[in-house]
């Protein structure tokens, strides 16, 4: 990096978050040999914190700031780079210097023999952003593949594909992308905020799910071993609708906590929940409402998004406000054991916005109403949201529903979930299968199987047994894998267990009970009523 000091107290600082993930993961600790030149000589300076640098300069001639990145994280929110490819989020790359925060940045790249480079910036070889945000919101992709291009109604946009499925990629992978987000234009109303600058990146792995919206795109990993059927495939086009909803929802129109980002510290909000469950809830319908799905798929989508809300525990002990607010140190930094007392803010606030597109349209209007209005109060205006303007907008349609709003964000396990499902002629049909059910999560370290969770009321909970601890035999036979457990552990028998906990050997008594699992599934209901059938139409709509 090149500058020219305004100020002879000079700081430079790499950001310790990525915008779009809410958790600290402190970059620098993968950046070494950082030297500052200045008229060709190295010179002095002093780390001020863990991610910060300050020099006290003698003149004001130019500076050059040079250090190494180790890029080995193959995610959509860190740095990778191996002989074949690069993938690089700028803001676990790049510093800020004082002083140059909203100043126009440039930028250039030294690349291999036959590779392209792909970025959102103007630009060939020397690209362009209008300031630091603007840069490290641009997410760089290098390695011997080509762009193609889709068009979303009269925009244009660049699709690249890295990685190739074993079965080659979808015939329809274009039309299906583009259909998807001409399907989130009219759910908004307007032209994508982006117009012809978005691009989309999709990186094929073996494993993976997930993706990082930006202003000027996005940045998919998806399963090659998932994009292949058709509830795969599915859902993979959901990724696609999520991450081009974020052009509008969390990108533009965000908590007012982050206007402008603060890169050096954790920022609390307790808005994630609209941010991303809004965007959850409506990634779901956007493959029916491109034409490429069915009602049928989408109450089971649906279904398999609410089911861990019952089934999980967590939600009677965090709010959905807590969870947006602890984001930073909870949901990404969960464990085996965080279901018993932890919500995601995703799937729940996916749940809340269910709940109040159904209740806005028992009063003849809709969520997709309130979204639309707060971007145009909010979101165009570059102006931030809170928990009183959401309720203001809905105070508009309904003050009873604004009100109960608040009681659904600062109340553990009080969303009224199933009345809401038979207010629009749908029916929660609950299953039961017997199942073994130890309690037990545990899995295999260093050869040792080690427990990682104790379900609250269960037999290894009522045995004693804590997270923790290895798990050496059970009927005095040897434990080696967790399958192990089910073939030693039989049901409703009494069976000594052997383990370690601090290096200590004990003895446990295990009764595993015979228990019924139980499955939820969203069905029509068929004795509902003509007013439940209509609303129930209302819905599907949507838009």
């Amino acid at each position: 990096m090149t500058w020219t000091p305004t100020m002879r107290c000079q700081r430079w600082a790499l950001p310790i978050w990525t915008p779009g993930s809410y958790t600290v993961r402190d970059h620098a600790q993968y950046l070494h040999s950082l030297n500052l030149q200045q008229t060709n000589q190295s010179i002095a300076f002093k780390r001020v914190s863990a991610s910060s640098w300050q020099i006290d300069l003698d003149s004001l001639e130019r500076l050059t700031l040079s250090y190494c990145i180790e890029a080995r994280q193959l995610t959509v929110r860190t740095c990778y780079l191996d002989p074949d490819f690069a993938s690089l989020c700028l803001a676990a790359a790049v510093m800020e210097v004082d002083g140059y925060r909203w100043m126009p940045h440039w930028l250039t790249f030294s690349l291999p023999v036959d590779w392209n480079v792909h970025l959102p910036l103007e630009g060939s070889d020397r690209y362009w952003a209008e300031d630091f945000d603007h840069l490290v919101d641009a997410p760089v992709h290098a390695g011997r593949f080509a762009s193609q291009e889709f068009a979303v109604n009269k925009n244009t946009h660049q699709l690249v594909c890295i990685g190739e499925p074993p079965g080659g990629w979808p015939v329809n992978l274009l039309a299906d992308i583009s259909s998807v987000c001409r399907a989130t234009c009219s759910l908004m109303n307007e032209s994508p905020p982006a117009a012809n600058r978005y691009q989309l990146v999709i990186q094929m792995l073996e494993k993976g799910y997930g993706g990082l919206e930006h202003d000027f795109g996005a940045v998919l990993q998806y399963s090659w071993n998932s994009i292949g059927d058709d509830e795969g495939y599915r859902k993979f086009l959901q990724l696609v609708g999520h991450e081009y909803l974020h052009q509008w929802n969390v990108r533009r129109l965000r908590p007012r906590e982050y206007w402008p980002y603060d890169y050096s510290q954790a920022v609390i909000s307790e808005g994630l929940w609209f941010a991303e469950g809004i965007t959850s809830y409506y990634d779901l319908t956007l493959p029916l409402l491109a034409g490429l799905s069915d009602r049928k798929s989408l109450l089971k989508d649906l279904s398999d998004e609410l089911y861990p809300l019952f089934a999980n525990q967590g939600r009677q002990f965090q709010s959905l406000s807590d969870s947006s607010r602890e984001a930073w140190v909870k949901l990404y930094k969960a464990t085996p054991s965080s279901a018993d007392t932890q919500v995601s803010y995703y799937r729940l606030g996916a749940a809340v916005a269910f709940c109040l597109d159904v209740r806005l349209r028992l009063v003849n209007s809709s969520l997709a109403n309130v979204l639309r209005q707060l971007w145009r109060k909010f979101g165009i205006t570059r102006r931030g949201y809170s928990r009183h303007d959401i309720q203001a907008e809905i105070a508009k349609i309904s003050h009873d529903l604004a009100d109960e709003l608040s009681l659904w964000l600062d109340t553990p396990g009080l969303l009224p979930i199933d009345a809401v499902i038979n207010e629009i002629g749908l029916v929660l049909e609950r299953s039961n299968e017997s199942q073994s059910n130890l309690g037990l999560t545990v899995v295999v370290n260093n050869s040792l199987v080690e427990i990682t969770r104790v379900e609250n009321g269960s037999a290894a909970r009522e045995a004693g047994l804590v997270v923790g601890d290895e798990l050496i035999a059970a009927q005095g036979f040897r434990l080696r894998k967790p399958i192990d457990l089910q073939k030693l552990i039989p049901n409703d028998r009494l069976v000594v267990v052997t383990y370690c906990r601090r290096g200590e050997i004990a003895e446990a008594n295990l009764y595993c009970h015979s228990s019924k699992k139980k499955k939820w599934q969203l069905i029509w209901d068929p004795n509902a009523s003509y007013e439940a059938k209509l609303l129930r139409d209302q819905w599907f709509e949507f838009i």
